[in-house]
């Protein structure tokens, strides 16, 4: 790995991940973090666990500060071939039948929406006449 050499493989910036030796992947740019460890706010071990992947998420998740970003630049090292990381997978669920909960159709629905209410109106017309009689 010769310093002369700009762009990394995922693999071999994934070999550069300990507090020892620290190379971090955002924004398709590598970063040689290892000698910032002891001065991140957030830890080393945030920094340590975001290696060997795309850690742009993990940055942008955090919120850094303008000055964080900038302070980025000193510990460039090279860009990453974006064609040895994974790309995010979209899931697709498997395909399924449709499937009605609760198994009432539709009609039956819309049938007691209409016949619950006019019950109770009738109900309380039935009381009102009850009383009124009383």
């Amino acid at each position: 790995m010769g310093s002369d050499r700009k762009v990394y493989t995922l693999a071999e910036v994934s070999a550069h991940n300990s507090a020892n030796d620290c190379w971090l992947v955002i924004d398709g740019k590598v970063y040689d973090v290892t000698k910032f460890l002891d001065d991140h706010p957030g830890g080393d071990e945030v920094l340590v666990s975001s290696t060997g992947k795309d850690a742009t998420d993990d940055f942008e998740d955090v919120g850094h500060s303008t000055a964080a970003r900038a302070m980025l630049d000193e510990y460039y090292v090279g860009e990453i071939d974006d064609t040895t990381i994974l790309k995010d997978v979209k899931y697709t669920p498997p395909k399924q039948p449709h499937y009605n909960q609760d198994k009432t159709s539709e009609f039956i629905i819309r049938l007691l929406q209409f016949l619950v209410p006019l019950a109770i109106l009738g109900l309380a017309v039935a009381i009102k006449i009850y009383t009124k009689s009383a």
